[in-house]
């Protein structure tokens, strides 16, 4: 699978659900909201900075990319192959004390 089109293809075919958690750290982020279009901007820009293939019930993936006013976001992502759509487990604008260039985790 090529996760940042096939997230692109269900984000432009309304086929994206957002998880209650994504939501919530979406409201919470310290630097503002982070908006449904910022997380669209990101992932339109953005490349797989982590693979979890095994998780349960979809494999996910961490994607790192940056928004058009320049905002940093991490969302994880699963896709429901079943139901041809992509779910936002989380999103959160990284934290450059724990993340390299926001790719790499500090160690």
């Amino acid at each position: 699978m090529i996760w940042p089109e096939t997230i692109r293809r269900c984000f432009d075919s309304n086929r994206v659900l957002y998880s209650n958690h994504a939501r919530l750290e979406m409201r919470k982020e310290e630097l503002g909201p982070v908006t449904d279009e910022e997380v669209y901007e990101a992932v339109c820009n953005g490349e797989v900075i982590e693979s979890y293939p095994n998780t349960a019930p979809y494999p996910c993936v961490l994607v790192f990319g940056m928004t058009a006013a320049g905002r940093p976001l991490h969302a994880v992502f699963a896709y429901d192959e079943g139901d041809d759509r992509s779910v936002v487990v989380t999103v959160y604008e990284p934290d450059p004390a724990r993340w390299e260039h926001y790719r790499r985790r500090r160690a």
